[in-house]
């Protein structure tokens, strides 16, 4: 069980503090939504979480085999739907992979993405399409 302590901190933000690390995060409402936007805004941090949740299943499974991941990244678009209520529609992720990997490897990299459990928490309104570019330069 991992406990996360949060607090008000007045203008529409919050300081989250992770209980076993003590490392601190702040949030902010975004600026359509009555806040100044010069943090993370929940919602963020939810498609924050979908992101380095794929990425960090695929680093296991990469480690497991000896394959390098280093310098992947996610790139996660957070699009917004406000009907029936204010929430997340959909997060549109590309994962990019600059390593040449086989087809073997690419495909057990993408069915560990697949694993994640922030995404599998998620609701059926949320939709999240997943593509995936090997072999980039970033």
């Amino acid at each position: 069980m991992v406990q996360i302590q949060i607090r008000y901190e007045g203008g529409l933000r919050c300081k989250a503090t992770h209980g076993p690390s003590g490392q601190t995060l702040l949030t902010d409402a975004p600026v359509d939504n009555q806040g100044q936007g010069e943090s993370f805004s929940p919602t963020d941090l939810l498609a924050t979480s979908v992101g380095t949740c794929m990425l960090t299943i695929m680093g296991i499974v990469a480690e497991r085999h000896g394959w390098d991941l280093v310098g992947s990244e996610v790139i996660v678009e957070k699009k917004m739907v406000a009907e029936p209520t204010r929430r997340i529609g959909e997060l549109d992720v590309v994962i990019r992979v600059p390593a040449d990997l086989d087809d073997n490897a690419r495909a057990a990299l993408e069915r560990a993405a697949g694993t994640c459990p922030v995404h599998a928490s998620l609701g059926p309104d949320v939709s999240v399409p997943v593509r995936f570019e090997w072999g980039v330069t970033l």
